[in-house]
């Protein structure tokens, strides 16, 4: 676990396993979160974000997963900017997730 630019970064895996009560995003875009994500997730694409930033709780966490962990650190990144004070970056993406992890999601967001 490690702090890069106010936020945390954990493995994907890691995290998923003991996270209590958090805001998962998935950042992936659309087709992608299609084919796959972790059923709690919510899709909110990278270039959505700061339209939709309104969505979000800033008192709970924010947990936040893309393919393999560059588009959620942008997004981790752009949270902690505007003020969200308990964001993780989940590293690996869903790259690094057993498939008992993931489950489809037909029409995308």
């Amino acid at each position: 676990m490690s702090d890069r630019a106010g936020f945390r970064e954990v493995p994907a895996g890691e995290y998923l396993a003991s996270a209590g009560d958090h805001q998962l995003i998935d950042v992936r875009e659309p087709h992608e979160f299609a084919g796959g994500s972790v059923a709690s997730a919510v899709n909110i694409p990278l270039g959505q974000l700061p339209d939709r930033i309104d969505e979000l709780d800033r008192n709970r966490p924010v947990a936040l997963l893309c393919r393999s962990g560059n588009r959620s650190r942008t997004a981790a990144a752009h949270l902690t900017a505007c003020g969200f004070s308990n964001v993780v970056n989940l590293a690996g993406g869903v790259l690094s997730l057993d498939l008992d992890h993931l489950t489809t999601h037909p029409g995308g967001s």
